[in-house]
C-alpha cells in the first residue's frame, strides 16, 4: 500500500449555486446574506468563490458591499468578528477590482475550477477488515474486541490512561474533515449533533445528517473521529479519549476539495459552539503552499489565520497534520508539483518559510508529525525543526516498522462508514491521536484555556531524540536529516504525545 494521497493528511457538498439555502443557523458575529441579485457588470467567466478580508469586528463597510455588487459579486456569508466575507462572482477580474477598494485588506479566489468543483481526487482506499475478521476478534477482559490490533494506543500509553479515566463528557472534539458517519456503533454513543454541521459552501448547513459523508465520499473523517473518541463499549476499537464527545464539521466537497470558505466556516462554527479541540487532517485547496507574495494566496492565508486564531481565543485547541510528502518544512526550498490541484499544476519552487501549508503552518496551530510502530518518524511524514510541534502514531507503509503481536498491521485501525473498520496511514492518523490527548488534558483541567492545554501537551510529551542516521528502509541511504536536541527537534518536536501523563499530571 502506498502512502495516502495528499489531499487528506493529512485531507477531503453540496453543489453551490448563486442562490443558497436560507434556513440556516447563524453564528455569533456572522451576517448571512442572500445571494445579491445585482446584475454583474462583467460575467463572462466561470462562477468562482472568493474571500474578501476587511477590518475585523466592524461588519462589512457599506462602500465594500456596494463595490462587491458593482464588481459582479454576490455576498454569501460575512463573518463580521474576523472581517472575512465569502463572495461568489463570475467576473474574472473580481479580485483585482475589489483589492483596489478602500477598506479591503486582501481578497482572492479560493479555487480555479467553477462552482461546483469539477475533477475528482481522493485518498488510497483503506484496507477494510472482513466480516469474518471482525467476528473472530478476541480481546482480554476490559478491552474492546479489536483493541489488541491497535498498537498505537500503548505507543502513547492510552491503554494505561484508560485505567484512570476515559475523558469527560463535557469535552468535545470536532473533526473538520470529509464528514462523519454518526450512525457507526463506535461513534454513535459519543456523537455531539449540536456541534456538528456541513460547512462546504462556506455557510453553515444544519440540516439533520448534513455532516455525514455520502456513499461515494471519502471515509477519512469517520476514521479520524473513531481514532479520537470511539466508545469503549464492547464493540470494535477504542479511541484515545473514549469518554469525550466528538462532532463532525464537514468541509470537503463531493470531489474531495477543502476550500478556504469551508475551512473558515468550520473554525468559526467550532468557536461558536464551545468546541474544545479541532482536528484538521487536510491542507486547504487548491494550493499545497500559499505564498504571501501572491495576492490571491495571501488572502486565503489571511482568512484561515483569522478564523483559526478566533477559535483559539474562544478556547479551542486546533490540531493539524503536517503532511505526507517527506518535505523538510524548515528548508529554504521545496518543489511543489501539485498546485493548483483543481487547475493546471506545475513544478513551482517555493520557500516554506514564506509559503504556508494551511492550516498546519499557521500560528497557534499544533502541527503533528507521524510515527510508525517502531516509534520512528513515518517514512512519508513531513518534518522540520521549528515547524513540527509533536509526534504521534500515524502508521507506516514500509515493512520496516512492524508492530509487536497481537497487532498484525503497521497501519492505524479505525471505523469506516457503514459499520465497518479498516486500516489507514498518514499524518492524518497522527493528528487525531494528539487531538485525543488534548481532550484528555482538557478533561483533567476543565478550566484550562487553549494556551495552557497546548503548553501541557508539549511539556508532558515523551522527549524523543533524533533518529540519526534515518535510514527507514535499511538500504544504507539516509532518507532524511533530523536537527535539534532530544527535547525539541525536527522529527518529533517536543516529543511523542503521552496520554497517561495527560490524566495524571
Amino acid at each position: 500500500m502506498t502512502a495516502p494521497k495528499l489531499r487528506y493528511r493529512r485531507a477531503l457538498a453540496v453543489p453551490v449555486g448563486m442562490v443558497l439555502a436560507t434556513a440556516l443557523a447563524l453564528l455569533p458575529g456572522v451576517t448571512a446574506a442572500a445571494a445579491d441579485h445585482t446584475p454583474a457588470v462583467s460575467a463572462d467567466g466561470p462562477a468562482l468563490s472568493y474571500v474578501v478580508n476587511v477590518r475585523q469586528g466592524h461588519g462589512v463597510p457599506t462602500r465594500v458591499r456596494q463595490a462587491i455588487a458593482r464588481a459582479g459579486g454576490a455576498v454569501v456569508m460575512a463573518y463580521d468578528r474576523i472581517g472575512v466575507i465569502v463572495v461568489h462572482s463570475a467576473n474574472p477580474g473580481f479580485a483585482e477590482e475589489i483589492r483596489a477598494v478602500r477598506g479591503v485588506e486582501s481578497a482572492g479566489a479560493t479555487r480555479h475550477s467553477p462552482l461546483p468543483a469539477g475533477s475528482t481526487t481522493g485518498v488510497d482506499a483503506p484496507k477494510v477488515l472482513s466480516a469474518q475478521q471482525v467476528a473472530a476478534a478476541e480481546a482480554p477482559a476490559g478491552q474492546d474486541p479489536l483493541e489488541p490490533l491497535q498498537w498505537d494506543l500503548p505507543a502513547i500509553k492510552a491503554d494505561k490512561a484508560h485505567e484512570k479515566t476515559l475523558g469527560s463528557r463535557n469535552v468535545t472534539v470536532a473533526v473538520i474533515d470529509t464528514g462523519v458517519d454518526d450512525t457507526h456503533p463506535d461513534i454513535a454513543p459519543n456523537f455531539d449533533r449540536a456541534a456538528s454541521v456541513n460547512c462546504v459552501s462556506g455557510k453553515p448547513d444544519t440540516t439533520y445528517g448534513a455532516w455525514r459523508p455520502s456513499a461515494s465520499e471519502s471515509p477519512h473523517g469517520t476514521h479520524v473521529a473513531g481514532e479520537i473518541a470511539a466508545a469503549k463499549n464492547g464493540v470494535g476499537i477504542t479511541g484515545v479519549a473514549p469518554g469525550v464527545r466528538v462532532a463532525g464539521i464537514k468541509v470537503a466537497d463531493p470531489n474531495g476539495y477543502f476550500y478556504t470558505e469551508a475551512v473558515v466556516c468550520g473554525f468559526m462554527w467550532a468557536a461558536g459552539h464551545h468546541v474544545d479541540v479541532t482536528n484538521n487532517s487536510y491542507y486547504t485547496d487548491p494550493w499545497y503552499f500559499n505564498c504571501l507574495g501572491d495576492p490571491d494566496q495571501k488572502a486565503l492565508v489571511d482568512a484561515i489565520t483569522r478564523a483559526s486564531r478566533y477559535a483559539e481565543r474562544k478556547g479551542t485547541v486546533n490540531v493539524a497534520a503536517a503532511g505526507n510528502e517527506r518535505y523538510d518544512l524548515a528548508s529554504g526550498s521545496i518543489t511543489d508539483p501539485v498546485s493548483p490541484n483543481d487547475g493546471t499544476p506545475s513544478d513551482r519552487v517555493i520557500d516554506p518559510r514564506e509559503c504556508y501549508d494551511a492550516p498546519a503552518q499557521l500560528p497557534g496551530v499544533v502541527t503533528v508529525a507521524a510515527t510508525g510502530a517502531q516509534g520512528l518518524k513515518s517514512s512519508f511524514s513531513n518534518y522540520g525543526l521549528g515547524v513540527i510541534d509533536i509526534a504521534a502514531p500515524g502508521g507506516d507503509t514500509t515493512a520496516y516498522q512492524k508492530p509487536q503481536p497481537p497487532a498484525t498491521s503497521g497501519l492505524i485501525l479505525g471505523p469506516l462508514p457503514g459499520g465497518k473498520w479498516g486500516y489507514m496511514a498518514g499524518t492524518s492518523m497522527a493528528a487525531p491521536h494528539v487531538a485525543g490527548v488534548a481532550a484528555l488534558i482538557k478533561s483533567t483541567h476543565p478550566h484550562a484555556p487553549a494556551a495552557l492545554v497546548k503548553a501541557l501537551l508539549y511539556a508532558e510529551a515523551d522527549a524523543t531524540p533524533c533518529t540519526d542516521p534515518y535510514d527507514i528502509n535499511g538500504d544504507g541511504k539516509v532518507d532524511a536529516v533530523c536537527e535539534g536536541p532530544k527535547n525539541y527537534n525536527g522529527f518529533y518536536g517536543w516529543g511523542t504525545a503521552d496520554a497517561l501523563a495527560a490524566v495524571t499530571r
